[in-house]
């Protein structure tokens, strides 16, 4: 796991304009065969937490997970780890508003487009209707965000909005939580909750 965090991490060097060889040389020696490209860290701790619950390291499967700081940065990333880069086999998992971007990318890096999975809206919305608002609201109470939660609520700007509306913003509002909660939604869910793109991301790999 470690090792495949620094491949990440030459990666990500690697699109912001940093030589490319450390990512190649640790590709070859890790056995990286697909990288999966996703718009941010919290589609990241929703991935990882699913694949933990089912007991895949996918680490060692030869499978890296790429936070990619942005759904526009597709092309860049698909480029240089793709047919075009590395070679590598690329799935991943986007917001409705942003599939376009991910259909350009892979078009101009020649790579297939049927792993990538799409979320109505985005994965927060996803999760919130997979488990219900009812069972959201308890993990934010377990979790020990319920008086910023009300506080939220009481601001007049949000009265009025369906509850899963609610929650959605209210995960994006402080630094840090949707990452949290891209966790703690997935293992909440229940083995049949899991919602469809999430599911068949995690299928396909």
């Amino acid at each position: 796991m470690v090792e495949m965090r620094a491949f990440r991490d030459e990666v990500n060097g690697w699109a912001s304009g940093g030589p490319g060889g450390p990512a190649s040389e640790l590709a070859v020696r890790l056995g990286v065969r697909t990288a999966v490209l996703l718009e941010g860290l919290s589609d990241l701790a929703a991935v990882e937490a699913l694949a933990a619950r089912r007991g895949r390291d996918l680490a060692a499967e030869g499978v890296c997970v790429v936070p990619m700081g942005g759904a526009m940065n597709v092309g860049r990333y698909a480029g240089l780890l793709g047919p075009p880069g590395l070679g590598l086999r690329l799935a991943g998992l986007c917001d409705e508003g942003e599939q376009r971007f991910y259909e350009r990318g892979l078009e101009r890096a020649r790579a297939q487009q049927g792993d990538i999975f799409v979320c109505a809206s985005d994965l927060e919305d996803e999760l919130i209707r997979a488990l219900g608002t009812a069972r959201v609201e308890e993990v934010v109470r377990v979790e020990g965000d319920l008086r910023a939660w009300q506080t939220f609520l009481r601001q007049p700007a949000h009265h009025g909005r369906p509850r899963q509306q609610q929650l959605r913003r209210f995960l994006g509002t402080k630094k840090g939580r949707k990452i949290r909660y891209g966790r703690l939604l997935v293992e909440a869910l229940d083995p049949e909750q899991v919602p469809a793109p999430l599911d068949d991301l995690l299928k396909s790999l």
